[in-house]
């Protein structure tokens, strides 16, 4: 009830609080050795990801290409990247700084990179079949590698540095041996008849390399032959092997050997045993499985022994970290996620948020940590979603013409609980009931809108997390509501009325219990794009593609506002401030915040370059996310409060410097008074001070002193304050003094390093001439005086002669 009684605030801004964009866009990742950061290629940029909260800084070359290759040293201090402009770079990568650049030598761009285990030899394979090797600390190309046939997609040193071997795989398959002190290739590894994706050294005489051939080959470096073949039966991007310590039991390991994992077309882990080739462990996952390549395959393993870890990167760009012991799923991030297309906030204390991509995969984002789950159901791209009043349910819909409904349980695990089908296309548009969770509204490109009831017993057998698999849920009344797609609906705060929003330009009111028509809100010229109900009031808010926002009353379905700013279609409209503002989403990227009772456009938000599809309000109403087809989601604070305090606080510290100013003129201090003027950025105060020197006696030598004991930004600001006072013929004298001060006392030189000189000195000329001038003309005129005066004296002065004489 307090919260009910006091006054409603009204907001004036929003301020971006995070912004959640794509951090990787394909390539290799690489982890560092504690585990600690992660480095994702996005494009020209290489991104820094902090695994634990998924902070990102990013490290950006100058000449804005494509990083092609970068590698990591493994004592964790070198950081090389490559780029479409042949060019190396080095960089401290925890200080964002490019230590050096040099030329790759390639005529083609670097395919793939490789440090030696002690962090000082680099080697470089190009998609010139050229392979480089660089010392890096007395910087100079050590070995030029030729013999290689296509691109050089792998190289990779022996472990045992003393060997000084690399061996590299290109085009053809194979995968060659170079020994570094002859610089010849001394053997050819032939077994695979497709790319060799990864090699893994299990001792310093065993080799294990997997292949796009669906097999995984163990190869003796002693005689050089092949020891064993794998069949993996999917196209196998890396294998990597299992420490011999620790217990992998729970991975199907139960003898000594080797054993070596496999990620690869299908999309999973998959354990294998050398000595027998035999599959010993694969993982169960919540998706079907496919023989051909999908966006669930994967495209890389890695180890991270320091924090008992196995990361794997998927097609999709997803970046998952497992248990290595047990393959229990620790953190998923979500590099890339392609056009986001809703977006609600989740959660009893809105700690997460749930995002439709243009993908059938939902995602659920933990804000805190950015962990991520995917969630599985849907066959075709999710279009919208809604949450319950309470936050802990919610239901999407997809163009695969069903909706379904999901919770999350108390560890923030989501499941889906049941589902819907009977649309005839693709279902466009979902509401929650508001008050309990008791139906679902949905409305479809068939143009109908369907109202689906919810049983309580689905909802207490959720609460218990009794429900194993989705339950079906059936449309309890059917009806058609438009000639055009249906582009929104929405349920009414008490659960009474549906509204819905088309194509065909119009807005419809419908009763909830039978879906009988209500009423038709007619006005706008081109489709709607979103309804709403105020929270508050008995109006209904929508928006259309004629780029106009119309609020409209229940009773008499006329229209009592209309809001004009935006340039473009508006997307998506909600109620803030407890139903007294407005904030809508444009197709040009922009937010507008409006206020109902005056009509007027508060602020304009810039932060997405593409169309805000997703727009929600947390319950608290003090945060709002944002999500647009650029890949961006955005978390704006509100931010009235503290920009009123700041403005506040400001204008008190002014008037107690306006008083401190006030005194110190009062006392003659006049240095104190000129420096504080300036620091309040008051062009008329310095004048009034410079002109109470200047009256006093010897008040040329006082403003002398003065200006010299200023400090140069205070002279600097002193000068861009005098051109203004030199504009004035009343000001152009204390301009003048403070010019003569400043010519006297500083040296061409400092003069030439004070910021502005030359547009002061440009804007003084002119004026000063003029001044000149009419200090000319004066001076004629006073002579002129003179000579009459004089001339009237002596002309006096004769006639008093001839009157005595």
């Amino acid at each position: 009830m307090e919260a009910a009684a006091s006054p409603v605030r009204f907001k004036s801004n929003y301020a971006v609080s995070r912004k959640m964009e794509p951090f990787y866009k394909g390539g290799r990742v690489q982890i560092n050795r504690d585990g600690k950061f992660m480095f994702c290629p996005c494009g020209t940029k290489l991104n820094v990801i902090d695994v634990e909260t998924g902070a990102l800084h990013s490290l950006r070359q100058d000449d804005e290409e494509d990083i092609t290759s970068f590698v990591l040293s493994p004592d964790d201090e070198i950081l090389v990247t490559g780029s479409r402009a042949l060019l190396l770079k080095q960089w401290k990568w925890r200080e964002n700084k490019c230590v050096r650049t040099w030329k790759a030598v390639h005529i083609a761009p670097v395919a793939s990179m490789a440090f030696d285990s002690t962090s000082t030899l680099l080697a470089t394979g190009g998609c010139d079949s050229t392979i480089k090797i660089w010392d890096m600390i007395k910087q100079y190309c050590t070995h030029n590698l030729k013999g290689s046939s296509g691109v050089v997609h792998l190289v990779e040193f022996h472990p045992d540095i003393s060997r000084l071997q690399l061996f590299s795989s290109s085009i053809d398959y194979k995968i060659r041996i170079w020994d570094l002190n002859s610089s010849k290739c001394v053997a050819l590894l032939d077994g695979h008849f497709s790319a060799v994706t990864s090699l893994a050294f299990a001792d310093g005489n065993t080799l294990v390399s997997s292949g796009r051939d669906k097999i995984c080959m163990v190869w003796d470096l002693k005689t050089r032959e092949s020891k064993r073949t794998v069949p993996v039966y999917e196209s196998v991007e890396a294998a990597i092997l299992l420490p011999e310590k620790g217990d992998f039991s729970q991975l199907g390991v139960k003898k000594q050997g080797l054993h070596f994992v496999t990620a690869g077309s299908k999309g999973i882990l998959k354990v294998w045993e050398v000595a027998t080739a035999a599959c010993v462990y694969t993982q169960p996952v919540p998706f079907e499985l496919k023989e051909e390549a999908s966006e669930r395959s994967l495209t890389q393993c890695m180890l991270v022994p320091e924090r008992n870890e196995i990361v794997t990167v998927s097609v999709e760009h997803n970046i998952v970290l497992y248990d290595a012991q047990t393959l229990q799923l620790r953190k998923q991030l979500a590099g890339y996620n392609d056009e986001v297309l809703d977006v609600k906030f989740l959660g009893p204390g809105d700690s997460h948020i749930v995002v439709a991509t243009n993908s059938p995969q939902l995602k659920v984002f933990e804000l805190a940590t950015s962990h991520c789950q995917i969630l599985y159901g849907h066959t075709e791209t999710v279009l919208a979603l809604d949450v319950f009043r309470k936050g802990l349910m919610f239901v999407s819909c997809a163009k695969d013409k069903s909706l379904r409904v999901w919770r999350m349980n108390k560890d923030g695990r989501v499941i889906c609980v049941a589902q819907g089908l009977g649309h005839a296309h693709g279902v466009g548009a979902v509401s929650c009931s508001r008050l309990k969770e008791s139906f679902i509204v949905t409305s479809s490109q068939d143009c109908t809108i369907k109202i689906w009831n919810i049983p309580e017993s689905l909802a207490s057998k959720a609460k218990a997390a009794l429900i194993s698999s989705p339950e079906t849920l059936h449309a309890k009344v059917t009806e058609r509501g438009h000639d055009k797609d249906i582009n929104s609906v929405t349920v009414s705060p008490n659960d009474k009325l549906i509204a819905t929003g088309s194509q065909d330009r119009l807005a419809k009111l419908w009763s909830c219990s039978d879906c009988s028509l209500l009423g038709v809100f007619a006005g706008h010229k081109r489709g709607i794009w979103c309804v709403q109900f105020s929270p508050v009031d008995q109006v209904l808010a929508t928006s259309s593609a004629d780029g106009t926002l119309k609020l409209w009353g229940l009773r008499d379905f006329s229209c009592l506002k209309t809001f004009e700013g935006h340039d473009a279609s508006v997307l998506k409209i909600i109620f803030v401030s407890r139903g007294t503002q407005l904030l809508s989403s444009g197709s040009d990227g922009l937010l507008k915040l409006w206020t109902i009772k005056t009509n007027e456009c508060v602020k304009t938000l810039d932060g997405h370059e593409d169309k805000i599809w997703g727009l929600h309000s947390n319950k608290q109403d003090d945060m709002v996310v944002t999500a647009s087809s650029d890949s961006c989601i955005m978390l704006w604070k509100d931010v009235t409060e503290t920009e009123e305090k700041e403005a506040q606080a400001k204008q008190e510290e002014q008037i107690l410097k306006e008083q401190e100013l006030s005194n110190l003129l009062h006392e003659k201090r006049y240095l104190k008074a000129l420096g504080l003027a300036i620091s309040l950025d008051r062009p008329h105060t310095v004048l009034m001070v410079v002109k109470a020197i200047l009256k006093e006696t010897d008040g040329r030598k006082h403003l002398e002193e003065n200006i010299v004991r200023l400090r140069k930004d205070q002279k600097e600001a002193v000068l861009t304050f005098l051109v203004t006072w030199n504009t004035n013929s009343r000001n152009c004298h204390e301009a003048q003094a403070v010019i003569e001060t400043l010519l006297k006392h500083e040296a061409p030189d400092s003069l030439l390093q004070y910021s502005g000189i030359k547009a002061a000195v440009e804007s003084l000329l002119p004026y000063t001439e003029r001044h000149f001038q009419r200090l000319s003309r004066l001076l004629q005129a006073s002579m002129f005086i003179d000579f009459m005066w004089q001339n009237m004296r002596l002309a006096d002065a004769a006639q008093q002669e001839d009157v005595t004489s």
